[in-house]
């Protein structure tokens, strides 16, 4: 048999070529219509394949939310004033009888008598010494004071404090006119008696404190 002209092969591979062509491209076109579902009514949802991962949700809240109140601690009172009723002030002095050339030292006790804390100012300010003998008024403090000052105290409740720092009586007359003099009258002595009245606070000491001079 005569061998086949180069022509007629080159015919046969076109055809080939275009047979191959033909399959790929229907087999595309299947592939396309089972994922694409162009025939899928409106509002249906492709199946979901086993890959698939669903989320649950939590459901709605119902009711009102509960509000979040942080407790405060009661208030704690605030510490009022002293009252004339609860506080007790008392004279102190350091001796019943001073020798002759001894100078009294003189003091103040308060006893809070209330049944809660309380504050005053018993700062020097606040205080007088007052030293009698009989109805003859010696002494007081307030006559030739310097530099008084203020401080606010708390008196616990039922407690009884006496000032630290006493204040002594030169054992002379005092007033303010002869405050700067050298040679006021001198307080006698040989056993006279005198009596000290304190005050604080505008709270007056219920009694004396009597003592001796030698």
């Amino acid at each position: 048999m005569p061998r086949p002209s180069a022509a007629v092969y080159r015919r046969r591979r076109l055809a080939v070529l275009l047979a191959l062509i033909l399959v790929v491209a229907v087999i595309g076109i299947a592939v396309w219509l089972l994922i694409a579902r162009p025939w899928a009514t409106a509002g249906e949802s492709p199946a979901p394949t086993s890959s698939a991962s669903t989320t649950a949700t939590a459901p709605p809240v119902t009711g009102s939310p509960t509000p979040d109140v942080t407790p405060t601690a009661p208030a704690t009172p605030a510490i009022v004033a002293c009252e004339a009723k609860d506080i007790e002030v008392t004279a102190v002095t350091d001796a019943d009888s001073y020798a002759a050339g001894v100078n009294p030292q003189l003091s103040i006790s308060l006893t809070n008598k209330g049944a809660t804390d309380c504050t005053m100012d018993v700062g020097s300010s606040t205080q007088v010494f007052t030293v009698s003998s009989g109805a003859d008024v010696w002494w007081r403090s307030t006559d030739c004071q310097e530099n008084p000052s203020s401080m606010i105290a708390t008196l616990t409740a039922g407690s009884t404090v006496v000032s630290k720092q006493p204040v002594t009586w030169d054992r002379t007359r005092s007033s303010v006119e002869t405050c700067a003099q050298e040679n006021r009258q001198r307080a006698p002595g040989g056993g006279a008696s005198y009596h000290v009245a304190v005050s604080i606070g505008g709270f007056p000491s219920t009694g004396t404190a009597q003592f001796l001079l030698y």
